[in-house]
């Protein structure tokens, strides 16, 4: 089978998309099928190149992924003769893919990582206006008529539906995580002993969240929790690790303020992001997880973290009550105070305790193509 993916962002551009395409388009090679893959050009990226196979196309547009979505279309209905399907994703992909599918006759489907409409302003901070925009291009790009719409989780899936598309067009479709890479085993228990020296917490109870800082990852309300959590856990120590700082300052520095004005400067530490090998380390380091998200999609954070066989407490928001397995606590997304009476709970170790589930990427894989084969035989 010869299948072309249109994607606003691919390697080396690493988010959560990216990972999923990249795992998914790999896997269908060494399952024996042809991938083309469309991308925008990053800076200092070829334009044509072969990565694991993956036959990668980068489009001039002046490094931008709005720009990609029109100066992709030549390009995507090319490719698209040569393809038995398309798949693509949202946001900016999803337009080129689907006028190639309609203009070459070929079917196209599209996968959805989490819905956002009424949700923009709250899970970006942008302002009114741009919020209103990108809720209208996103509601647009629903009203396409694709072949099929596949959900990284049910929650997704159903908030798919409650936007209007229709229910027998929509499929839950698993993200896979590599549990290879995300073995315990694989990351020294000294690096660990390490850290919590630097951060002088050895004996301290830990908790520990990460992530970049936008207003849908909720960590001002750990934040909130810090003053109660101290005054019953005096020895207590909230570890956070910030990324993409530079295109989150307003945020960043809200969270710094933050700490000051509840006056928990020597109850929290942040610390910059390290390289993705190296996060299980601090994760190891950690005596637990805190992941108190206002929306998921899938739910990374939490689904890492229980391959690590670490204990977490989770909110309730999108998807994470379907993901979350092992050694957990939830608490209602937002309510601070249940927050901090969890990471109490926890430290004395009153955890929920189920089998670890696990979301292989063979299974993954293998319901796309199934769900390809499907549609490529439908007239």
């Amino acid at each position: 089978m010869k299948i072309l993916f249109v994607c606003e962002n691919y390697i080396p551009h690493y988010g959560g998309a990216e990972v999923v395409f990249k795992n998914i388009a790999e896997g269908y090679v060494t399952r024996g099928h042809t991938v083309a893959l469309l991308t925008h050009q990053l800076k200092n990226t070829k334009e044509k190149e072969v990565m694991n196979s993956v036959k990668v196309y980068r489009v001039p547009s002046f490094f931008s992924r709005y720009v990609f979505t029109f100066s992709a279309i030549p390009n995507a209905i090319k490719m698209a003769r040569q393809a038995d399907i398309i798949q693509t994703t949202t946001f900016n992909g999803a337009v080129p893919a689907w006028i190639a599918a309609k203009l070459t006759g070929k079917k196209v489907v599209l996968t959805i990582h989490e819905v956002w409409i009424g949700k923009w302003r709250k899970n970006t901070g942008f302002p009114w206006i741009k919020s209103f925009i990108h809720e209208c291009l996103e509601r647009l790009i629903y009203m396409l008529p694709f072949d099929k719409y596949v959900c990284v989780s049910n929650a997704t899936r159903n908030d798919l539906i409650r936007s209007g598309i229709k229910e027998k067009k929509t499929v839950t479709i698993y993200n896979g995580l590599d549990y290879t890479f995300w073995d315990p085993t694989n990351f020294n228990t000294e690096n660990a002993k390490r850290i919590r020296k630097e951060l002088g917490a050895e004996k301290k109870f830990v908790y520990f969240s990460w992530g970049r800082p936008g207003p849908s990852k909720g960590f001002e309300y750990v934040l909130k929790a810090v003053p109660y959590i101290k005054e019953r856990l005096p020895n207590s120590l909230f570890l956070l690790m910030l990324g993409s700082i530079d295109k989150y300052k307003n945020k960043y520095q809200e969270l710094r303020q933050l700490i000051k004005k509840l006056k928990i400067e020597s109850y929290v530490k942040i610390v910059p992001s390290v390289p993705y090998e190296e996060l299980g380390d601090y994760i190891n380091a950690a005596d637990c997880i805190v992941v108190p998200s206002l929306a998921e999609g899938f739910g990374y954070t939490t689904t890492e973290s229980v391959a690590m066989h670490k204990p977490v407490i989770v909110s309730d928001a999108g998807s994470i009550p379907e993901v979350v397995s092992g050694k957990y606590l939830m608490f209602k997304s937002k309510d601070y105070r249940e927050l901090a009476e969890k990471v109490i709970q926890g430290a004395k170790g009153k955890y929920n305790e189920t089998p670890i589930r696990r979301f292989e990427w063979a299974p993954s894989i293998e319901k796309y193509l199934e769900l390809y084969r499907i549609l490529s035989h439908k007239n």
